[in-house]
């Protein structure tokens, strides 16, 4: 049997891809098809693609064309795929000439002809006008969103507004061809999404605002401080078409994405045990340290360290004990411990207070292990009895993180999905309701 391999990133799988299929299956008996995983782009520096990788193979196989489909990781898979599945030819098209040449050691390369007129590229540039974006509240947060959003495709940061009419004027200096606002109705008719960055109390007026107006809007995280706002807010963007997203850069980092995987996958066993924390130790006069303005280290943190425990272990925990050191009635040290019927979980938050910062998620057969930072994970390892079965797993961190849920909010907008699986909206709801249960403190300790 004659085996063929080829890959592609088969986004907008069109009929240029299905010709390509099609010629590549015409060299051989069996057809493997290679379809890229979503982090391979960015090595193209620009974060394009549409449709994420599982789409994509449900489109591959749609075909009927592929005999096997598998996921490309890695630089230099192709390689080791083709002496695993002992493949006789590698196949792709002739724009990549010569490129694969070095694969002549292991097969034999065919390059095959392009169909003329039509690209994934074309597609996406003729079929999705640019989404443009407007910025609330142009502090800190914001100022890192231009340079973000400049790599990610179909997307153009087009006005800003604040407040502080004199924040917008310089964010659009610094920034070239953003419009600063007077007011919000003005930002509203020039864009059709927003991107929220103001402080915490604020947001919840500043996203219904948006959704009224019937704009997308990805909000900084946390978004709302109330579960029973967060679940309103989810409903009234579905009714009005459009998409909401809470902007945890963490949950959409493909290091994180991967770690889940595996932990889902059973690699440690089941899972007893997740401890995560996170800790700054900032200026005592900054916001953060103002109760008038939602500060303290659970308001300010706690949706980073509750992420993998969410993730990982659901929404239906039993319990939730919270202990907090309080200076000026504002934690600069929280401790909280969630109990599930067959595991415990904690997550620790310091502003005042330091701790290493890691998380570590234990199984049966093994556990996870993320050195500090871990919210901005690009190296873990799984860790087992045996140390000769360990394993690393190292990535990239491209920029300021933001890139991502950038990202993610498009792809969402423009495939109509109004929940990431990400961060879906019933885990950024309980996140919401565990800020309520801090900020009312039920089940609360002071320490």
């Amino acid at each position: 049997m004659k085996k063929v391999i080829t890959y592609g990133t088969y986004d907008l799988l069109h009929q240029g891809h299905i010709n390509l299929l099609k010629r590549a299956k015409a060299l051989g008996d069996y057809l493997i098809v290679g379809v890229t995983n979503d982090n391979f782009d960015r090595d193209r520096g620009k974060l394009n693609v549409r449709n994420n990788v599982l789409e994509r193979v449900e489109a591959v196989k749609a075909t009927g064309l592929a005999d096997q489909i598998i996921i490309e990781d890695y630089i230099g898979q192709k390689i080791d795929d083709i002496q695993k599945y002992d493949v006789d030819i590698f196949a792709i098209g002739s724009d990549w000439e010569g490129k694969f040449d070095y694969l002549n050691e292991f097969c034999q390369v065919v390059y095959l002809p392009r169909t003329e007129g039509i690209s994934s590229t074309m597609l996406r540039d003729s079929s999705q006008e640019t989404l443009k974006v407007g910025i609330v509240g142009c502090g800190r947060v914001a100022q890192r969103f231009p340079s973000e959003a400049s790599v990610v495709s179909g997307i153009k940061v087009q006005a800003a507004y604040d407040t502080d009419i004199a924040a917008s004027d310089s964010f659009a200096q610094k920034f070239t061809d953003i419009t600063p606002c007077a007011s919000l109705d003005e930002l509203y008719g020039l864009v059709d999404a927003v991107y929220i960055a103001t402080p915490h109390l604020a947001h919840y007026g500043n996203i219904k605002s948006a959704l009224q107006a019937k704009k997308h809007v990805l909000c900084e995280t946390p978004m709302v401080l109330n579960g029973e706002e967060a679940k309103e807010l989810y409903k009234l963007a579905e009714s009005q078409g459009v998409i909401l997203m809470e902007a945890n850069k963490t949950a959409h980092c493909p290091a994180f994405n991967h770690l889940v995987v595996l932990i889902k996958s059973g690699l440690i066993g089941e899972v007893v045990d997740i401890e995560a924390s996170l800790s700054q130790l900032l200026d005592k006069k900054g916001r953060e340290f103002d109760a008038a303005q939602a500060g303290g280290a659970m308001f300010e943190q706690g949706s980073y360290p509750l992420l993998p425990i969410l993730k990982l272990m659901g929404i239906q925990y039993e319990s939730l004990e919270l202990f907090s050191r309080l200076e000026n009635d504002v934690d600069i040290y929280t401790k909280g411990v969630l109990r599930y019927p067959k595991a415990v979980c904690s997550f620790k938050v310091g502003l005042g207070v330091k701790t290493e910062g890691d998380l570590v998620i234990s199984g049966t057969k093994g556990y996870a292990y993320v050195p500090a930072p871990w919210w901005k994970t690009d190296y873990f390892e799984l860790r087992y009895e045996d140390q000769n079965n360990n394993k690393k797993f190292f990535y990239k961190w491209d920029g300021f993180g933001l890139r991502y849920e950038v990202q993610e909010f498009v792809r969402c907008i423009f495939n109509h999905r109004f929940s990431s699986a990400r961060l879906r909206r019933r885990e950024s709801i309980q996140m919401a309701f565990i800020m309520q249960q801090f900020n009312e403190k039920v089940n609360f300790h002071e320490i």
